[in-house]
């Protein structure tokens, strides 16, 4: 049997899948961080769906990286996991010339 693993390592070697991966990497690990947090307060999502007044399916759905929460969403997020928020823009090295193409 063929495991993910192993596709994955052999597909990161074709540079266009290595690329749309990269891509996604600062929304894994937006995700990581979610789960994090919900984990290190010891939270099940149904627990922290409680907290937030809405169901654990939504946490699912947040945690699946299935929806783009709002800041308000992500406010009450962290207030129930006891966390604060914190949102922040990092100056990134790129060609001048493909900065506005995204």
């Amino acid at each position: 049997m063929t495991r993910v693993r192993d596709l994955h390592e052999q597909w990161m070697k074709d540079p266009e899948y290595r690329a749309e991966y990269e891509k996604l990497g600062p929304e894994f690990e937006f995700i990581g961080a979610l789960i994090k947090a919900r984990a290190e307060a010891g939270l099940t999502q149904e627990e922290l769906a409680h907290r937030m007044g809405t169901t654990q399916s939504v946490i699912a759905r947040l945690e699946g990286g299935r929806v783009r929460p709002s800041t308000r969403t992500l406010e009450r997020f962290a207030k129930a996991t006891g966390t604060r928020l914190k949102i922040s823009f990092e100056r990134v090295e790129r060609d001048p010339v493909s900065l506005g193409a995204e």
